[in-house]
């Protein structure tokens, strides 16, 4: 078996990180990782090794025997590294769950799966677009999630009358059994088969639902892709993520946003850059230009004598800001073109130039004149 990765290691963080900074990194790796999102092989893996880590982590009980023993702590199996020699003499009835809980949160966490639970929130990816992340716009997506069936709210039953404590571990949601050792008599605690934990019984299910719940539908979500938005950012959509448990609602759905490229125009933060060509005379005598910009064509003003790979810049002309009115600013690189076929006339053009400019130094001439060997 291969040898468990430090958790801290993980999630990237320090051990000294808090539990905002925890939680931050894990959401982070989960979002980048998570199978509906991510499909190259091993990601499933990932995603799995930074959810078991979180779950350590961010549980106080269980962070703080982690810290103490590592994976050791939790190797039910291996012991606990020597870390409870000795601490097994002079008693009679141990209860595991109690020594496990005290790790693993296991109270805490039966009771919150006994009653209602939110579902995980999913996440899916949306390309779209290059004007439109610009701009803005409204979308639709079609998914197939989970509802929480409308009549029985969750719980799978007819009506509230139709739900009972479960007979077999009397609304615990664990059975506990005994086992007598040399050293005692040791009580452990598992999930209840009858009512898988959630401590209730059925006895007339829904029949909207037939006793699940839920009832599985194919919709359209209706996204608002707002201005200036950008590859990686997230849209929030409420309550359709995947489904609760007991009764509890959904988590919510993310979409994550990735912008096409466009043939011309390229994105750096609010900024917008082109290159766009102009002719060696019109460089030289100067010219008016009109320009594409991402909100149409903007006349620019190239002054005379501009030298190639020059750029100028259109202010405000670039990508708004998603938590202001401000924008960003449109960069435009000159590219001068020389010509490589030449009419007879603009030949003789040239001739007489070369000839009026050959009296005085030409600019090989002033480059010689300062090279040194």
């Amino acid at each position: 078996m291969a040898e468990k990765r430090d958790y801290y290691e993980v999630l990237g963080v320090d051990k000294s990180a808090s539990a905002d900074e925890i939680k931050r990194a894990y959401r982070k790796l989960a979002k980048k990782y998570h199978p509906d999102v991510n499909k190259e092989p091993g990601a499933e893996d990932k995603f799995k090794e930074v959810q078991e880590a979180y779950d350590v982590l961010s549980d106080d009980n269980k962070k703080a025997a982690y810290d103490r023993y590592g994976h050791a702590a939790f190797d039910q199996s291996g012991g606990f590294g020597g870390g409870f020699n000795g601490g097994f003499s002079g008693f009679e009835d141990v209860d595991l769950g109690d020594i496990f809980g005290s790790f693993f949160g296991g109270g805490s966490q039966r009771q919150r799966r006994s009653g209602p639970m939110r579902g995980e929130d999913r996440y899916v990816q949306l390309d779209i677009d290059f004007m439109d992340a610009i701009k803005g716009k409204k979308t639709e997506i079609k998914i197939n999630y989970d509802e929480q069936c409308s009549h029985c709210h969750g719980t799978g039953a007819k009506s509230p009358n139709d739900v009972q404590t479960c007979s077999r571990c009397g609304g615990t949601g664990t059975i506990r059994t005994q086992q007598r050792s040399a050293f005692g008599t040791f009580v452990n605690q598992t999930t209840c088969p009858d009512c898988n934990g959630t401590g209730k019984q059925i006895k007339v299910k829904c029949p909207h639902c037939k006793g699940n719940g839920y009832i599985n539908k194919n919709i359209t979500v209706e996204l608002n892709i707002p201005a200036g938005i950008n590859t990686h950012q997230q849209l929030r959509v409420q309550g359709k993520g995947h489904r609760g448990s007991n009764g509890g609602p959904n988590g919510d759905l993310y979409v994550e946003i990735y912008v096409k490229p466009h043939s011309h125009f390229e994105r750096d933060g609010k900024n917008i850059y082109i290159t766009v060509p102009i002719s060696a005379v019109d460089a030289t005598l100067g010219c008016e230009v009109d320009v594409p910009t991402v909100y149409g064509d903007v006349t620019l003003k190239v002054p005379e004598g501009t030298q190639p790979g020059k750029t100028l810049c259109l202010k405000g002309k670039g990508v708004k800001d998603l938590r202001s009115e401000s924008y960003g600013d449109q960069y435009v690189k000159l590219d001068v073109k020389i010509p490589t076929k030449l009419s007879r006339e603009e030949r003789d053009l040239y001739q007489k130039l070369r000839f009026k400019t050959s009296k005085k130094d030409s600019i090989f001439d002033q480059f010689k004149k300062g090279f040194k060997r």
